[in-house]
């Protein structure tokens, strides 16, 4: 009679990707179109990372802090707030955003640690990148804070750096439409969705996706990026298991 660790563990074996870095933008966890923190939005959030942890599964995740603050959102001669400080502040905002989900994640029984790249040990365990891998290989979910601890390095950024440290498989890019299109979705009723693409046709289409940084990022070491819409009930288990979901970007594309 096999036991319950037996089935998790050829659960494991059948995943495509072992290691993921998941990115959540700050608006992620508010309601749509709205600010703060949604109880219902995490919820939903934590109850699809337990199934994708359940299969077996290591999950870091990589949130933003754009439902509270936006450090890019200080620029100008105008601003009261010079810029640096404003993006401190949004390193800040994305320690709120991972501590709720923190708390969100242990609700449903998951053990996690927030680590964060600027010292807060009254709340946070500082990150350091052994320390973080023991916890993934004990099976924590390991939610990483304040990005990199530089000003002027987006989350998108950080997410690719801690993917490469923790040498995960993949960036799994968490957003609220189906994948890369060709136009805005929501402004362009004709807009294409991509299956597929290269680093190189992103940057040459200049699709948003991430940021230039990111990009280059995985580009350099064969770090593929899918991005899917996360509000798809089930689309981030699907996505660590490797089936068709959203967009994957890497070194090759398929024909459009």
């Amino acid at each position: 009679m096999s036991s319950p660790s037996d089935a998790k563990s050829n659960a494991s074996s059948e995943l495509r990707y072992k290691r993921v870095v998941l990115k959540l933008s700050g608006e992620s966890l508010a309601d749509a179109g709205g600010r703060g923190l949604s109880s219902q939005e995490m919820g939903d959030i934590a109850r699809q990372i337990k199934l994708a942890h359940e299969s077996g599964c290591q999950i870091a995740i990589v949130i933003g802090g754009g439902n509270i603050l936006r450090g890019a959102s200080f620029s100008g001669s105008n601003a009261l707030v010079q810029e640096a400080t404003a993006h401190y502040m949004g390193m800040l905002a994305t320690v709120i955003n991972s501590l709720a989900m923190q708390d969100s994640l242990e609700t449903l029984g998951l053990s996690t640690r927030v680590m964060s790249a600027v010292p807060m040990e009254k709340i946070a365990e500082t990150f350091i990148r052994r320390r973080a891998l023991r916890h993934l290989n004990k099976g924590r979910i390991v939610i990483l804070a304040a990005g990199i601890g530089n000003p002027f390095v987006t989350t998108d950024t950080a997410a690719a750096q801690r993917a490469l440290e923790l040498d995960a498989d993949v960036v799994l890019k968490a957003t609220r439409v189906d994948g890369v299109y060709s136009d805005d979705p929501e402004k362009n009723p004709h807009a294409v969705l991509y299956e597929t693409l290269t680093y190189d046709q992103v940057t040459e289409k200049k699709l948003r996706v991430m940021d230039a940084t990111a990009i280059a990022l995985c580009q350099e070491h064969g770090k593929p990026i899918v991005v899917f819409n996360f509000k798809r009930d089930g689309t981030i288990v699907k996505a660590v298991s490797g089936e068709n979901v959203g967009t994957c970007i890497s070194a090759e594309a398929s024909p459009q």
